[in-house]
């Protein structure tokens, strides 16, 4: 485990058949950190993220959160470990109010209805949950008092819809209720993959600046985000990927005006219009977020 590192991984490798997807990648963010992945379509980012997260299996690699080996966990394994993760397409249960998405975020947190004999906890969990004691009411009502305080970091976006399904709700709501997931697991570390991805520009500027907030309370995030202008606003540290390895790490700065990641850009994209951008334009545009 690198020194001082809340997470870390090391020589992180995935292959797809005869494509290394992820190629030998090493990653470590201090504990409160800011860190930032960005790349090209297909770099491997979100490749990364899920084996990070246990959404995937990788075929090498280690990965170590606070000296402890999480290496291939199963994402509820992950889930109590604390890693909470949310996706570049927004997964909720659309079925389920506002309140019940992020109830399910505590679960690991519960433990009134959780008996400690493993033999016959499912049985005595079930049984629980029917008759449902007072020390069980009195938690589930904690976790509802929490949940609202949650949806309040969104100010009026998510209260006065708690109890709708979370199917009724515009595409923007729907993400910002997996990030309260998210946060009602009390993570010892935030997995953010393209939170903004959708968004118009008003949508993207609040959700900056709900991230923003969440840095200024000293949180642990790791981050993709094709709007470079919030990666080099927010970010502690930028990681830059390119066919699934490391090609750039530094400030967003030091990222920024690294002629490998110049290079990435201009391979990939264009920059307002159908011709390859000169060179020289490029980290003005990565600074302005202008490379998509």
């Amino acid at each position: 485990m690198t020194s001082g590192a809340l997470l870390s991984a090391t020589g992180i490798t995935r292959r797809f058949g005869g494509i290394t997807a992820v190629d030998g990648v090493n990653l470590h963010v201090a504990e409160g950190e800011f860190l930032s992945v960005i790349g090209p379509n297909g770099a491997g980012k979100t490749t990364l993220f899920n084996l990070i997260s246990g959404q995937d299996r990788m075929d090498a690699g280690r990965v170590m959160l606070e000296g402890r080996d999480i290496t291939n966990l199963s994402p509820r394994r992950m889930a109590e470990a604390r890693v909470a993760r949310t996706f570049q397409h927004g997964r909720v249960f659309g079925n389920l109010t506002v309140m019940d998405n992020v109830l399910i975020g505590c679960h690991t947190r519960l433990r009134a209805a959780r008996p400690r004999t493993p033999v016959v906890a499912p049985v005595l969990e079930i049984l629980k949950a029917l008759i449902r004691p007072a020390a069980v009411k009195a938690e589930e009502e904690a976790m509802r008092a929490e949940v609202r305080e949650i949806v309040a970091t969104f100010g009026d976006r998510l209260t006065p819809r708690l109890d709708q399904p979370t199917y009724s709700l515009s595409y923007a709501n729907r993400r910002r209720v997996e990030i309260a997931r998210a946060l009602a697991l009390h993570p010892r570390i935030l997995i953010l993959d393209e939170p903004t991805a959708g968004m118009n520009e008003s949508e993207t500027a609040e959700m900056q600046e709900i991230i923003g907030a969440l840095k200024a309370q000293g949180r642990t995030i790791l981050l993709i985000e094709h709007k470079l202008n919030m990666v080099m606003r927010l970010s502690d540290r930028v990681m830059a990927m390119d066919n699934g390895k490391v090609i750039s790490e530094g400030t967003p700065a030091q990222v920024r005006n690294d002629p490998k990641v110049i290079e990435a850009y201009l391979g990939h994209s264009t920059i307002g219009g159908s011709e390859p951008a000169e060179a020289s334009l490029v980290p003005e545009a990565l600074a302005a977020g202008g490379v998509q």
